[in-house]
């Protein structure tokens, strides 16, 4: 048969008898100093700073991601006329040099 543990030693007691009220009034933040709220606004402020900042960037360089390639697809075709004429005309003046006498 399975023997039952033995008790502690010393068993804490309760010796102080907690009122409602008094257990009310400690729950109740005491009443903060204008440097303390001053502090808790300029804590959050920065808190709140900062997220906006992390969202701003990573939205900002994706809007800037979407001109840079709109401008690119847009630029691309002209690129490549542009490209095209000065390869024509190189190889033009080439053979105009090579044929002449």
């Amino acid at each position: 048969m399975s023997q039952l543990p033995m008790p502690p030693r010393f068993v804490p007691t309760l010796t102080d008898v907690v009122q409602p009220a008094m257990a009310q009034e400690q729950r109740m933040p005491p009443a903060a100093t204008p440097a303390a709220i001053e502090l808790l606004e300029n804590q959050l402020l920065h808190r709140v700073m900062q997220r906006v900042d992390l969202v701003l960037e990573r939205r900002l360089r994706e809007a800037v991601g979407q001109v840079i390639l709109a401008h690119t697809q847009a630029l691309g075709p002209r690129l490549r006329e542009e490209i095209e004429l000065v390869v024509r005309e190189s190889v033009s003046q080439a053979v105009a040099q090579e044929l002449s006498p």
